[in-house]
């Protein structure tokens, strides 16, 4: 076997290792169907090293900064999210493997057989937040629109960062509950088998709350309310992204577009209020 082939089975070899235990970690974390589902994997990708380990006869260590980097995201943003985000690394090594196969057959049978069987896995995984995406969603979307066309309103009309900010901070709040109470009432009229109405107008009401929260402190810190505005954009920016790319990973969708278009809805309301709220200070003559 060439040199070059066989440090490319060592790469793989240590990618399947690594992955060993991401899952068997996910496994010990999780119940039930979940637990049964990591476990498999988890055996899966252990074989799939020993298969490796056979072509070059030597063991590998597997890839600790990756282990802890995929164990933090799955705690932070669930099992789903990580999961996911880690396969779709593999595609690029799948493209390897196949120019691989062409020296080492055996390679092409186990990225096969791997891709096959992960995935149907994979689609079994049950994460109880996933069942609320809806609600976050909601809130996020209608924070993100109310607010940054209500901040972008309050700056040309107020002027004042801290006036600012509170009228932002109070109508956020108040919005904020009347988006719990209007999903509570939303989900128990739909009484969707296995939505807890309650859990979906939690999850609205943080994700609104999380928005205000991002959107308005700059106006408390910074005296230039041109400058707090700015970087509450940047922050609704922000969110925007993350929150659009982790919806792209768990769901399986496309990134780029859904970001533009969220990020077009968001910005063009915030720039329509800018001129209603200039109009609005210049015509009536308002001063604060």
């Amino acid at each position: 076997m060439e040199e070059a082939v066989r440090q490319k089975i060592l790469e793989f070899q240590k990618n399947e290792i690594t992955e060993h235990h991401i899952y068997r970690f996910l496994a010990k974390r999780s119940k039930g169907k979940n637990k049964e589902v990591f476990e498999r994997i988890a055996a899966d990708e252990l074989a799939h090293y020993n298969k490796f380990k056979e072509l070059t006869g030597e063991e590998v260590k597997p890839d600790r900064k990756k282990i802890v980097l995929y164990v933090i995201l799955a705690l932070i943003f669930g099992v789903t999210f990580a999961v996911k985000l880690m396969e779709r690394g593999e595609e690029g090594a799948e493209r390897a493997y196949e120019e691989l196969s062409k020296d080492v057959p055996v390679a092409a049978e186990i990225v096969k057989d791997e891709f096959a069987h992960e995935q149907a896995l994979i689609q079994m995984i049950e994460e109880e937040k996933l069942k609320y995406v809806g609600s976050m969603v909601l809130g996020l979307n209608d924070a993100l629109v109310e607010l940054t066309g209500s901040l972008a309103g309050f700056a040309f009309a107020l002027q004042n960062s801290k006036v600012i900010g509170l009228a932002g901070l109070i109508m956020g709040v108040a919005a904020s509950l009347s988006m719990c109470a209007s999903e509570y009432l939303s989900q128990k009229s739909e009484a969707e088998e296995g939505k807890s109405p309650i859990k979906a107008s939690l999850y609205t009401g943080m994700a609104y709350i999380l928005a205000v929260v991002v959107l308005v402190w700059p106006f408390f810190v910074f005296s230039s309310y041109i400058i707090a505005l700015i970087i509450s954009l940047l922050g609704a920016v922000a969110i925007i992204y993350l929150f659009t790319f982790f919806m792209a990973v768990v769901k399986d969708q496309d990134f780029k577009a859904m970001f533009k278009e969220m990020l077009f809805i968001s910005l063009g309301v915030a720039l329509i209020s800018f001129a209603v709220g200039l109009a609005a200070r210049h015509w009536l003559g308002i001063e604060v």
